[in-house]
């Protein structure tokens, strides 16, 4: 069979989805890939962590060096009813079906197909690379940020570094994220003493002191944002005695909450908040805090620009620069080097039916294509 023209995402694009690479499986995606960039002329680094498959792949060993990151693994399909097969790579009416379409095995082989046009016209001036981990929709434990620590020791430190999430609401072109809220997830126990509801005074209601402590937490906004961020937020999640009596006052009050802060925060500042708060109204207590992501921002800059003018060029919108959302693998990225994000549509990822049109993904080819002219020069 003659391998597919690799200038062209499509065919493989399809080819990663036919494999069912739900989190922490790989289904043979990652070995798609690392042919596809051998054939190109990458040298590439399998690395596996844990259960994990990753790859760093790279072409070139000068000044500037570019490195487009991703990932390979999806979500599961989730429920029936997809009007076509989740894993098929389905194209119908202009439209490519299937898990990972545009989260995000459409970007990844944009990249790609970015990276074919640009070769074909010679040797990079600079260096290319691929940071592609097979656990971004998991724990991400054994993933970018693994695979980051081995390009530190190993000196493969990029200039700047574009990751294909998808980025735009309903348009191609119109959004880049430069940067990403933190998030902190906490678990709060206040305890008390149980004690039957006609006698109060011979128990300790720790429900009343959980009231009092949430009730401090939300009394007013963390801040009212930052130049680029939108205000911080804090959200409670989750209240639960377990106690099903209604003549019983519980022993235990236990709640969950979820941060999602700006630069004025870190995780360290309002853990140290979140303690101070408990300190004074909820008497014996526990705090569990994990912080999955600090806040991050890339400012504009030269490369940036350069990002903005590609986008605009190919698709003749001015992208917004944004930094709302989820977070992302970008989170662990700029601790390294400056990165922005920049992907396909995401309006039906995680979805059933998740689908991208396929003019879209070629666009976004050539949007990473005119980066790398343009970075590459």
């Amino acid at each position: 069979m003659t391998p597919a023209p690799l200038h062209d995402p499509l065919p493989l694009a399809q080819a990663l989805i036919r494999c069912a690479s739900v989190t922490p499986a790989d289904a043979g995606a990652q070995a798609v890939l690392a042919e596809t960039l051998e054939r190109l002329g990458f040298t590439v680094t399998r690395l596996r962590f844990g259960e994990i498959e990753n790859l760093f792949a790279r072409i070139g060993t000068a000044g500037p060096h570019l490195c487009f990151a991703g990932h390979t693994d999806v979500v599961p399909a989730g429920d029936a009813g997809w009007s076509a097969g989740p894993f098929d790579g389905t194209v119908r009416d202009g439209m490519l079906y299937g898990r990972g379409a545009c989260d995000m095995k459409g970007a990844v082989a944009a990249f790609v197909a970015a990276c074919a046009g640009h070769l074909a016209d010679g040797p990079p001036r600079g260096s290319i690379s691929l940071l592609i981990t097979g656990d971004e929709e998991g724990v991400a434990i054994d993933g970018t940020a693994r695979v980051l620590e081995w390009m530190a020791e190993a000196g493969q430190v990029p200039d700047f570094c574009v990751v294909g999430e998808p980025t735009n609401p309903a348009r191609l072109g119109e959004m880049i994220k430069i940067g990403r809220r933190g998030s902190l997830n906490a678990r709060i126990a206040v305890h008390g003493r149980q004690g039957h509801v006609a006698y109060p005074h011979r128990a300790d209601n720790p429900v009343h002191r959980l009231v009092h402590v949430l009730s401090a937490l939300t009394a007013a906004p963390l801040d009212a944002g930052s130049d680029w961020f939108e205000p911080s937020s804090l959200q409670v999640t989750s209240i639960d005695v377990g106690n099903p009596a209604t003549n019983v006052i519980p022993a235990i009050a236990r709640a969950a909450l979820n941060i999602r802060f700006n630069d004025r925060h870190s995780g360290a500042t309002l853990t140290a908040w979140l303690r101070a708060v408990l300190a004074q109204h909820a008497g014996q207590f526990e705090l569990e805090v994990a912080v999955s992501g600090e806040s991050f921002l890339t400012a504009p800059g030269p490369l940036l620009e350069r990002l903005q003018a590609a986008v605009h060029g190919v698709t003749g919108l001015e992208p917004q620069l944004d930094t709302g959302g989820g977070t992302s693998d970008a989170r662990f990225i700029s601790r390294l080097c400056p990165v922005a994000e920049f992907g396909l549509v995401g309006s039906t990822m995680h979805q059933v039916d998740e689908r991208v049109p396929v003019e879209d993904l070629r666009q976004l080819a050539r949007v990473y294509r005119h980066l790398l002219d343009t970075v590459l020069t």
